[in-house]
């Protein structure tokens, strides 16, 4: 059994959680989050031990594998930061793959990558480390996922469509083939992308348009 770790104590986290008690293989030593009020709960029956700053000694104590277990709406810096932390503390990044998701034999997945229940991801697609593929999202043949990136719940990415690292693509959009998404970028939910978005940019609407930076 796998000793590991969650980042996170959320819904994202008991999702993780329970496509990776369906895997199995783990053993589950706790949660970590900054919300001192969860400390000492239990999610899903796994304890919430503390914050983040107990990282590096449970790594000393032999657990040595982390999911991450905090979500993303629009901004996913934090995310990226827990998943270098991890890695900096020397952790190996397990992916949550759900046995009734899709994935193509010629898919290719980084490191820690979370593809939920009635996800597709399809022939060619690459994904990169630390990427969600919410429930019931797909992504098409050859498209091109940078690291950090969310493809929300329902979303569908027409073939060859390339995301840049950090963006989010909300709940319901819709992204046509070909068209590139730049880096920290946030598709809006229900938004129908028909033409590039640049880096940094929120977009929202049918057709999509650009509303504002998210620099602001």
């Amino acid at each position: 059994m796998k000793k590991v770790i969650g980042l996170g104590a959320g819904g994202h986290a008991k999702v993780v959680m329970e496509i990776l008690q369906l895997a199995g293989g783990y053993e589950f030593v706790g949660l970590l989050d900054p919300n001192e009020n969860l400390w000492g709960a239990r999610i899903l029956g796994i304890p919430v031990l503390g914050g983040d700053e107990l990282l590096p000694e449970l790594h000393r104590q032999g657990v040595g594998h982390a999911f991450i277990g905090l979500g993303g709406v629009g901004d996913n810096r934090p995310r990226m930061r827990l998943y270098n932390r991890a890695v900096k503390e020397g952790l190996e990044l397990v992916s949550a793959l759900h046995p009734r998701a899709v994935l193509s034999a010629s898919a290719q997945l980084g490191r820690g990558v979370a593809v939920m229940a009635a996800a597709v991801v399809n022939a060619g697609a690459l994904l990169g480390e630390n990427v969600i593929v919410n429930t019931g999202a797909v992504v098409e043949h050859d498209c091109v996922i940078g690291d950090h990136v969310h493809i929300a719940t329902g979303a569908c990415l027409a073939s060859a469509v390339r995301v840049g690292e950090g963006s989010h693509v909300g709940a319901g959009a819709c992204v046509r083939q070909c068209v590139r998404i730049g880096r920290n970028a946030v598709v809006g939910a229900g938004a129908v992308v028909i033409d590039d978005v640049p880096d940094n940019t929120v977009v929202a609407g049918v057709p999509a348009s650009v509303l504002r930076s998210t620099r602001e």
